[in-house]
């Protein structure tokens, strides 16, 4: 029996097993026929002599991308918040020494990984779907994808998989509503170490100003453009009070405007108590279950839930981040176009080491 026969018959048996045993979104797991989830390549190369390219999968595991929607439109449907946490398992990983799974390692007695920095500590979630996505992709084509891999495909799938279960809750949706999709580009490899230190300093706070996000994008060399591009994935997601604890403290907030002391009001009041912490406010709050330019709109309104957000519309910032705040809030197409074009450059950081240093885990928690 040819490979692509066992994989198909693997992977429906396993969606006919999720069926019986989870109970989730029946809508949103089928999807949208207009959907396009197709992986394709755009051939481009990433430094460190890794190759991104349209045959990485094609012959070894033509059902890759398969497995890999299938279990994210079954994640998001079973918790729509998981859209958003894979989107930034992906941002996490490839602004940490480049997109080579690193994030997903485990501590071991040998080093520190960077599931607890700061900026990922008691916040990144969505490890279990990543390790099931590998699980199958062992069992279809052992040693094939890697787990930097299953990162980049399943970001694209959670934006797309926004889309289909808007476009199934609301038939007069437009077509594009739920946001873009893209070709993407395969072919990393694997880590086979991790660095606290790098995810420490090398991630974006939520408390960061313009000057401070764009040096942060220029160190990896990603552009100004690129960071207002990608910072536009807040439109979905959310976040836990302390991390916007200086929006609720006023600031960015008119005194004179009722319109800002009620958006504080309603922050404070959500925040208040001894549950507050741990509390979670949507990242968008008009539009929080579509992916849009909604987040832009509300930023020109003063209602960007995080400072760094906030601040890009702010007029003491860069005034060319602002006027793209602006172009993104009045055209949904332009952010969409720029969105994957920015997130293609961002897959495209490779590792420093050469091939030497990397692997294609078998589990994405440890190294082979």
């Amino acid at each position: 029996m040819e490979l692509a026969t066992v994989a198909l018959a693997f992977l429906l048996a396993a969606l006919a097993a999720a069926a019986d045993t989870t109970p989730v979104n029946k809508s949103c797991v089928t999807g949208s026929a207009g959907a396009s989830v197709s992986i394709g390549y755009g051939g481009a190369s990433a430094s460190a002599g890794v190759s991104l390219g349209a045959d990485a999968y094609r012959s070894d595991c033509p059902l890759a991308e398969e497995i890999v929607r299938a279990a994210v439109d079954e994640a998001i449907a079973a918790d729509p918040r998981m859209a958003a946490s894979l989107l930034r398992l992906h941002f996490h990983d490839c602004f940490v020494n480049g997109c080579d799974g690193s994030v997903l390692l485990d501590d071991t007695p040998f080093f520190v990984g960077e599931k607890t920095a700061v900026p990922n500590a008691n916040s990144l979630r969505g490890f279990e779907v990543v390790d099931a996505i590998k699980a199958d992709h062992e069992q279809a084509c052992p040693e094939t994808v890697s787990c930097a891999d299953v990162l980049a495909i399943a970001a694209r799938d959670s934006v797309v998989a926004v889309r289909k279960c808007l476009m199934l809750i609301d038939r007069h949706a437009p077509t594009q509503s739920g946001g873009p999709s893209w070709q993407v580009e395969v072919g990393r490899k694997d880590s086979r170490t991790a660095s606290l230190q790098a995810a420490n300093s090398n991630l974006p706070a939520p408390t960061s100003g313009v000057a401070t996000l764009v040096q942060k994008f220029t160190n990896v060399g990603l552009s100004a453009k690129d960071m207002v591009a990608l910072s536009g994935a807040h439109t979905i997601g959310k976040a836990r009070c302390t991390t916007f604890s200086a929006r609720i403290a006023g600031v960015g907030v008119s005194a004179g405007s009722a319109k800002d002391m009620g958006f504080l009001q309603s922050l404070q009041q959500l925040c208040a108590g001894s549950a507050g912490s741990s509390a979670l406010a949507h990242l968008d709050l008009s539009t929080p279950a579509t992916f849009d330019n909604q987040y832009y709109i509300n930023l020109l309104s003063g209602d960007g839930l995080l400072p760094s957000d906030q601040a890009l519309a702010s007029p003491a910032g860069a005034e060319d981040v602002a006027a793209l705040v602006a172009d993104y809030a009045f055209d949904a197409s332009l952010f969409f176009d720029d969105f994957a074009a920015s997130i293609l450059r961002m897959g495209r950081l490779a590792p420093g080491g050469g091939r030497a240093a990397t692997e294609v885990r078998r589990n994405c928690r440890v190294v082979n």
